[in-house]
């Protein structure tokens, strides 16, 4: 799934204080993915709209201090990327106090569970317990999806103020996953609008055919939505209403444990 995000707002926008270099240097690091692993220097000029000379210097830069590695034509990642990942990991408690507990939903009720951020118009995989491959694309911390047709998405949506809110289903971009994928803005509104009443939310396919999953937010000790955590599973053998009265139960009581364990602190 390509990176989304929303425009630049006038209060982000390049200033005096804007490292025009560093920027770029972010630009290259994200040129890499899963469909891109390797890369030559005209690859990734052409993936960033960099100059060769300017591509080089940051590949050069980015390998000296050993996050890429170079076989004389190919570019790509070393594992030492991931310290850039973990350092947001490890600063947020919540995902220490989490994991113990997801891990004994999943033992609980046989099924995937995963927590998110809400990153523009995607989310964001910061914590996943598996049991069974259920999406053909293999989520990890890191994976991201379009929020307005995911579980947690709609939940981290829902806790957005409304003209925030509107002002992301404007910027979202329109792909007709399945046949149950909803795409007019009256729709997404009325399911984002439940969500917000219901406290959960429930997508039955809407992604990929045979995914339904539900979700619930995680909140702080002000009451300030955070992440979210959902549980999915397959279709073919858990309907919507099996969803809601066997796993939901479930899941709601570890979503109000792990609030009340931050909310402690």
């Amino acid at each position: 799934m390509n990176d989304t995000s929303l425009p630049v707002s006038n209060s982000h926008k390049p200033g005096d204080n804007y490292v025009q270099s560093f920027a770029r240097g972010l630009e290259v690091i994200r040129s890499f993915s899963a469909s891109a692993p390797q890369q030559t220097l005209s690859d990734v000029a052409a993936r960033t709209g960099l100059t060769r000379a300017g591509a080089r210097r940051i590949l050069l830069t980015l390998q000296t201090l050993g996050y890429l590695e170079n076989d004389g034509r190919l570019f790509r990642l070393t594992p030492r990327i991931l310290d850039l990942g973990f350092a947001y990991l490890s600063s947020i408690p919540i995902w220490n106090l989490a994991e113990p507990m997801m891990e004994a939903l999943t033992d609980r009720v046989r099924e995937s569970c995963s927590a998110a951020v809400l990153d523009g118009l995607d989310v964001v995989y910061v914590l996943r317990v598996h049991t069974h491959k259920i999406i053909s694309t293999n989520l990890a911390v890191g994976s991201r999806l379009p929020a307005f047709w995911t579980s947690m998405g709609r939940v981290l949506l829902a806790a957005l103020p409304d003209d925030e809110l509107h002002a992301r289903l404007a910027a979202a971009p329109r792909e007709r996953f399945t046949a149950h994928t909803a795409l007019d803005d009256a729709a997404l509104l009325a399911r984002i609008t439940q969500a917000r009443q219901q406290g959960w939310c429930v997508v039955d396919q809407e992604l990929e055919e045979g995914l339904i999953s539900v979700a619930a937010p995680l909140r702080n000790a002000t009451g300030q939505v955070v992440a979210a955590l959902n549980i999915s599973g397959q279709a073919s053998r858990t309907s919507p209403e099996a969803l809601r009265e066997q796993l939901l139960p479930e899941l709601l009581r570890t979503a109000q444990d792990i609030s009340r364990t931050l909310g402690a602190r």
